[in-house]
């Protein structure tokens, strides 16, 4: 799809009102429960950056959505372990999280749970220059990976990858050198040759690289790393106090994943609402567009393909739990099930 073929914001923002009117009538949670209170307030804690991944999020917000929902919803961008303990101490009411943060948070007793999938497959992959003859993850020994930090999805996976090829991070000629970006700024290291991989998402950092054009071999994490992917989580503390209104913010924003997927250019749109050089010249957009329709792909996994956006895919978080408990230097308590982390019941019905 070319840029000039996505209708304007005010068009699709419009249409995005129109089609959720029927949806929050009411926005009854499950079992008929009333809507929140008017102007029942949610700060939001998203990734690092605005991006277009976190066009729902955008186009519930632009769209008039959240607030036909009774919802005063603040949107704000942190760091994914920031997220965590934020949410847990009751500074954030919800965020996105995903199994790397979650699992071990859990652990140590933050009260936090899980409550729908947004990204029902992992994004993370390890993106290789092929220029340095990195085929396959085993031919990672002896060269460079960049990653934001020493935690989360992204190094977490890392470890996976490695170990399953029998390599280790070090500064031995047959180990695997570790290079910090902690302004995330690992993706341009790679195109600038600074590095010879890196850590990344499959929907923006993939798409980045082969946009500028770039050779690239690419390791999903999943295949070897079984970890749940980001969804929205919220403290126990805040269920109690503000549930309805949880229920209400699920639903509108599992529905604007729904528009997107339907129509990609809407969640372009949003995105560049928030950030105007997304859309800034007929590149900029078909860049976005094209990491907007990488995102829809990996909004669903096994489980959402047969349930639906949002689902919670009991199985893939015990799979989760024993493979980080595999890990050194993990905090993963003996007991932790996926009962302890998940909560179906903020899900619409």
């Amino acid at each position: 799809m070319r840029g000039s073929s996505i209708m304007s914001n005010s068009q699709k923002l419009h249409g995005a009102l129109l089609a959720t009117v029927f949806v929050l009538v009411g926005c009854m949670g499950p079992g008929g429960s009333p809507a929140p209170t008017a102007g029942t307030s949610l700060k939001v804690g998203l990734g690092y950056i605005p991006s277009v991944q976190f066009a729902p999020f955008y186009l519930a917000q632009q769209s008039g959505a959240y607030a036909a929902a009774g919802l005063d919803v603040e949107l704000q961008n942190q760091i994914d372990p920031d997220l965590i303990s934020l949410v847990g101490s009751g500074g954030l009411d919800l965020a996105l999280a995903d199994g790397t943060s979650m699992i071990p948070a859990v652990s140590q007793g933050i009260p936090v749970q899980y409550l729908a999938t947004i990204y029902g497959t992992l994004p993370n992959v390890v993106i290789a220059r092929a220029d340095r003859g990195i085929a396959s993850p085993a031919d990672l020994a002896g060269h460079s990976v960049g990653t934001p930090l020493q935690s989360g999805s992204g190094y977490l996976t890392l470890l996976g990858i490695l170990a399953d090829a029998g390599l280790a991070l070090g500064d031995k000629p047959r180990e695997v050198q570790l290079e910090l970006y902690p302004d995330f700024g690992q993706t341009q290291a790679l195109i600038n040759g600074a590095v010879d991989a890196v850590t990344g998402y499959a929907n923006n950092d993939l798409v980045t690289a082969e946009a500028e054009g770039l050779d690239v071999n690419v390791f999903f994490a999943s295949s070897s790393a079984p970890f749940a992917g980001p969804g929205l989580i919220s403290a126990k503390a805040t269920l109690s106090s503000k549930g309805d209104a949880i229920r209400a913010f699920i639903a509108v924003t599992l529905d604007a994943m729904r528009q997107i997927a339907a129509d990609p250019a809407l969640g372009v749109n949003a995105a560049g609402a928030i950030v105007p050089e997304l859309i800034a010249d007929a590149a900029a957009r078909e860049r976005s567009l094209r990491i907007m329709q990488a995102t829809i792909e990996i909004w669903s996994g096994p489980v959402q393909d047969g349930a639906g956006y949002g689902a919670l895919d009991v199985t893939g978080w015990t799979q989760s739990i024993d493979f980080m408990r595999e890990l050194k230097g993990q905090t993963v308590s003996a007991t932790l099930t996926a009962a302890d982390i998940l909560d179906a019941g903020f899900l619409p019905e």
